[in-house]
């Protein structure tokens, strides 16, 4: 209820006070002044005023899954394979995500991949195969290949693999 008194101060109160500070003599300016600010400062210490916490039902469900646990990280990189596609290979983790992210860049020759483990909102998320111990992600080149693959943060060559 005070919030819905304010506000309709502000409808009457404001536009009274702006006319006055337009037309009136300077006791209707001040006084024009202080209701504005009575209004300003009202409204401030709204936002300070506590409601009662609303008595709700809560619902539990039982039916959907929890969302599978995952070791997010910067893993280091084995091996990249370059063709219309960059297959990148790391050493897989216990509880390895579902996604990955990779972000690229392209400096002069060289290929700049980063990549985190994870959901993510980055460049690109794509997901992870896991074969025994080696975990690879597949990621689609546009543009010219024959880019040479560098790992972004360290700044070294990605090597090939069985190399």
């Amino acid at each position: 209820m005070p919030a819905i008194s304010l506000g309709v101060a502000w409808l009457l109160l404001a536009p009274l006070s702006l006319w006055l500070l337009i037309k009136g003599n300077t006791a209707e300016r001040i006084a024009a002044i202080a209701t504005l600010l009575l209004l300003e400062g009202g409204t401030i210490a709204m936002d300070h005023i506590r409601r009662p916490p609303v008595q709700g039902t809560s619902v539990v469900s039982h039916d959907a899954s929890p969302p599978r646990a995952c070791d997010e990280r910067y893993p280091v990189l084995r091996s990249a394979r370059a063709g219309t596609a960059l297959v990148l290979t790391w050493a897989a983790a216990r509880r390895e995500c579902e996604t990955a992210e990779v972000s690229l860049r392209t400096k002069g020759k060289r290929l700049l991949v980063w990549l985190r483990t994870g959901q993510g909102s980055g460049d690109l998320t794509l997901p992870i195969s896991v074969k025994g111990d080696t975990a690879a992600v597949t990621v689609p080149l546009p543009g010219k290949a024959g880019r040479i693959p560098v790992d972004g943060s360290s700044g070294r060559r990605i090597p090939r693999p069985g190399h």
